[in-house]
């Protein structure tokens, strides 16, 4: 069975886990570079921002504590990616413009329609990708009896018929999913 995310949270606290880092850095890099690509569509390098992002997660990691509520890590994602946009913004020359900080002050604001857009893109992100890296553990019937119900929004009297299980089943297929995807998301997402 994979590292629960919480673990990994841990893990990568803890020092050097190649493997738990490969897997943060597979698991964000599109979100952060999908991120800058689309609000701040001006930058000359989203590639060597994204790393620079990632280089400060690495250093600042081990001090990193989780605060308990839903969404600590991905505010403190957000708040290295604002500080980082900023440094690299002011290490361009002057009439380099426009100006990111219009955008990087909305997303300092927790209450921001920005800042809760970031989160919706971020949760959203981190639920796809874990679905995507949990669907081998499961029976395809199981699967598929997970996505016409909740994915799908599919009756599940409906998903029952077209799976060919009883709703019994749908109902404990959507529940060992579900299952499993809070134990990859906790402390990411949930």
């Amino acid at each position: 069975m994979i590292q629960t995310s919480h673990t990994l949270l841990q893990r990568l606290r803890q020092g050097v886990d190649d493997a738990a880092w490969e897997r943060l850095v597979r698991l964000y890099t599109p979100l952060i570079r999908g991120w800058l690509r689309r609000h701040l569509p001006q930058l000359d390098d989203v590639d060597e921002l994204t790393q620079q992002v990632f280089q400060v997660v690495v250093e600042k990691m081990p001090a990193f504590e989780h605060a308990g509520p839903a969404g600590s890590f991905r505010a403190w994602l957000r708040g290295i990616c604002v500080n980082r946009v900023r440094m690299f913004w002011r290490e361009r020359p002057p009439e380099w413009r426009p100006d990111p900080e219009p955008v990087l002050q909305q997303l300092e604001d927790p209450h921001s329609d920005l800042s809760r857009q970031w989160d919706r893109e971020h949760d959203e992100h981190v639920v796809r990708a874990l679905l995507e890296q949990i669907k081998g553990e499961f029976k395809p019937t199981t699967w598929q009896a997970f996505q016409l119900l909740v994915v799908g929004g599919c009756a599940p009297e409906a998903v029952a018929a077209e799976v060919g299980i009883s709703v019994n089943a749908v109902y404990i297929a959507k529940s060992h999913v579900l299952r499993r995807l809070r134990e990859e998301a906790a402390g990411l997402v949930l």
